[in-house]
């Protein structure tokens, strides 16, 4: 089995620590999108990463779609509920921390953009997407421990992996002081060997 991604990227992160907690063997082949000879359209159409190559020689795309591939192919660490009124709720949560993460990443290609093409109302519109996903985010977690149930699942994992991407991409946003309970998750995360084993690099 093979993944396709890139230390930084939020979403092929996402994927490594599912393959961590479920203790799945893998390569990981790094290929960025934006290399000009990357072979990342060969095996996704969409020209994105992740993408997992599995066994047989099946790509499978988009983070989403992996995880609920991992989670079934190993009955180890189930991170994805059978209950179906839990499983949305961990899926709705994963959404969220996914378009949070969407928004981090619009903000930072515009960002990258020449100064007198940055557009400052499209860069306002993706922020206001983050504060209020980072304000949904803390208010439903509240005292709880974890996202959604009382155990570690793939909704902690996608939060986890969103607010770390927050931390290198938009260190001034400050997010811990406003949101001290989601600080205290991905604390409590970043202890996990799979978040430690799947750090990204500091630039």
């Amino acid at each position: 089995m093979k993944l396709i991604g890139t230390p930084a990227s939020p979403y092929t992160r996402k994927v490594r620590v599912v393959l961590a907690e479920k203790r799945i063997d893998y390569e990981f082949v790094i290929d960025s999108p934006n290399d000009a000879e990357t072979r990342v359209p060969t095996y996704n159409p969409l020209g994105k990463v992740p993408v997992l190559i599995t066994d047989d020689g099946t790509t499978i795309f988009d983070s989403r779609v992996i995880v609920e591939y991992l989670d079934n192919a190993s009955p180890v660490a189930k991170l994805i509920p059978e209950d179906i009124r839990h499983r949305i709720q961990v899926r709705r949560w994963e959404a969220l921390a996914d378009g949070c993460t969407d928004a981090t990443v619009a903000v930072v290609m515009e960002k990258r953009r020449p100064a007198n093409q940055q557009s400052a109302g499209w860069m306002a519109r993706q922020n206001g997407k983050i504060d209020r996903a980072l304000e949904v985010m803390s208010e439903e977690l509240g005292t709880r421990a974890w996202c959604s149930g009382d155990h570690y699942n793939l909704s902690d994992i996608a939060v986890g992996c969103c607010l770390d991407y927050l931390d290198l991409r938009l260190p001034d946003l400050n997010w811990r002081k406003t949101c001290s309970n989601l600080a205290r998750l991905a604390e409590k995360l970043a202890q996990r060997p799979s978040f430690k084993d799947t750090a990204p690099p500091a630039s």
